[in-house]
């Protein structure tokens, strides 16, 4: 009886100290200046060379008995996009993982090369990557071994997050269920904590109806308690002149992803936060959505977000961008161009 309960202590702190070390991985992973980078991205030598018709990639893939395709869309610079190849893809683990599941073929958001896409539409670079609202790179599309699109990342996840993304598509659970919920298993008793959330000045504390707000655009953010994310999001792109300046033409709502209290949400319907939450397949904390005057949602941010990134995404909502061009990226690009 000693015995069995000692190999069980011992169980229980491998599979803290593993959570831990997941813990901070992610913790480290997440911290990093998001300005634009001097130098042009490379892509791994083991990327595919695509001659345009992304059918023949998926074929290629499915003749060499891998699970399907990674069409990898990016920028040539993109702090984001360095941390995914420098991080993620550079952890020995993911990066066998990928290859041995994955073909992957990099598409960049502002090429010109035609591409046919695996239904037979025909885009060139920038188009498909509008087709598959790749409003921050890196997105990943994940194509079956029949060329049917059926997962997308959008945006940078630190490698444990991105590993679990990885398989909930390999081993076909989002046939059956929310990305959200595979991590809420995957996770038991980390997923979403339950502590309290972290107070600022901007928030509207006693907002529980989000469909009665006075003309301003709202953001509304989903956070969790002990959330090292959220910690950095405040302490960081959050405590900035320039995002709190931004903040002040908005209304901003603070939402624990475990509450059970009613609210009404932007098209008038009584939920809870968690309900809510769930429904939009929410997985990541914190998750900021954006919402025009109208109650309309504009933009969504439910990845790693850094001071440059929010700054812009908080302007194009402020500015109406979404009312002038086709996305968040082009806005950004014009935005770039006025200021040199």
């Amino acid at each position: 009886m000693v015995l069995r309960i000692t190999c069980l202590f011992a169980l229980l702190l491998c599979q803290c100290g593993l959570l831990l070390a997941a813990d901070q991985a992610e913790r480290d992973a997440s911290q990093f200046d998001d300005e634009l980078p001097e130098e042009a991205l490379v892509y791994p030598d083991w990327f595919k060379t695509s001659f345009g018709d992304l059918r023949d990639d998926v074929q290629a893939a499915r003749d060499a008995g891998k699970a399907g395709l990674i069409v990898y869309f990016g920028q040539k610079r993109c702090a984001y996009c360095d941390q995914f190849m420098e991080v993620n893809l550079g952890h020995p683990e993911i990066k066998r993982y990928v290859q041995q599941y994955y073909d992957v073929v990099p598409i960049d958001i502002w090429g010109v090369e035609d591409v046919i896409d695996t239904d037979g539409s025909e885009f060139d670079e920038r188009g498909l990557s509008l087709k598959y609202k790749t409003n921050f790179t890196p997105s990943l599309v994940f194509y079956d071994k029949q060329g049917k699109p059926v997962y997308r990342i959008r945006g940078y996840y630190p490698p444990y997050r991105f590993k679990a993304a990885l398989k909930y598509v390999t081993e076909g659970f989002y046939r059956v269920e929310k990305f959200s919920d595979y991590l809420a298993r995957a996770e038991p008793g980390l997923f979403f904590q339950s502590g309290d959330l972290i107070e600022r000045d901007f928030f509207e504390t006693e907002a529980t109806r989000l469909d009665q707000f006075n003309g301003k655009p709202l953001a509304v953010f989903f956070e969790a308690g002990e959330c090292h994310a959220c910690e950095l999001l405040h302490t960081g792109p959050l405590s900035k002149p320039q995002i709190l300046q931004e903040m002040s033409q908005m209304n901003a709502v603070q939402l624990h992803l475990t509450s059970e209290q009613t609210i009404v949400t932007p098209d008038g319907r009584s939920l809870s936060p968690k309900e809510w939450a769930r429904e939009l397949d929410i997985f990541y904390a914190p998750t900021i959505l954006l919402f025009d005057p109208d109650g309309n949602e504009v933009v969504r941010v439910d990845s790693v977000i850094q001071f440059y990134r929010l700054w812009g995404i908080l302007d194009y909502v402020n500015k109406e961008g979404y009312q002038k061009v086709a996305d968040y990226q082009t806005w950004r690009l014009q935005q770039r161009e006025l200021s040199e």
